[in-house]
């Protein structure tokens, strides 16, 4: 196969093609907006924001987590956030015990408190642990949200359903991150004053 710069142009033009639709969704830009607010209202009242999701999204998870903790655009007090995806003994150990459809459930159990926020991210919307999660994290009385694509059963357990109207997972996960890291800067924001330059 005789792959040139085309491949690449393809793949481009492909991933603007699903954000210029996300552009346009009003609905999907409001709930953003409303998840976002619900975050500030969790880190003001001294609770956390927890994120899960496999492969790629476990990736994602992690990476809009250190955003909260560490920075995003400019220094000031860390947010309180874990991934729940980056300790190999703990879901090891939960998968070996209770099944790995429970990893995220039983640490939700022990770490979360009532008004944590939760997100679930999973491109097909069907991934079985965060289904088992965000079905566990009503009972817990978390804020339910979900990164995902344009069909699954996450869509009817999560408060906040933030849909990319794809099912490419890429395309997905490239949209993903830029509404973690929109997320993030409209947290970032709200909470705290951008230095003067």
């Amino acid at each position: 196969m005789n792959i040139d710069r085309n491949y690449i142009r393809q793949r481009i033009e492909a991933s603007i093609a699903i954000k210029q639709e996300v552009l346009k969704d009003e609905v999907l830009m409001d709930r953003l907006l409303a998840l976002s607010n619900e975050c500030i209202a969790a880190f003001k009242r001294g609770n956390k924001v927890i994120l899960a999701g496999n492969g790629g999204s476990a990736a994602d998870a992690q990476h809009i987590a250190a955003e909260f903790v560490s920075r995003f655009e400019f220094d000031r007090p860390g947010l309180p956030s874990i991934a729940i995806t980056t300790d190999t003994s703990m879901i090891t150990a939960i998968g070996n015990d209770y099944g790995y459809e429970r990893v995220f459930t039983r640490q939700l159990e022990a770490i979360s408190k009532p008004g944590d926020v939760f997100i679930g991210i999973t491109t097909s919307g069907n991934s079985v642990n965060v289904v088992h999660a965000l079905e566990r994290a009503k009972d817990l009385e978390l804020v339910r949200a979900t990164f995902t694509g344009q069909a699954g059963k996450v869509h009817e357990l999560a408060e906040y359903v933030i849909a990319i109207p794809s099912k490419h997972t890429a395309r997905i996960q490239e949209c993903h991150i830029l509404m973690g890291h929109i997320l993030c800067g409209i947290v970032e924001d709200a909470m705290f004053e951008r230095p003067v330059k």
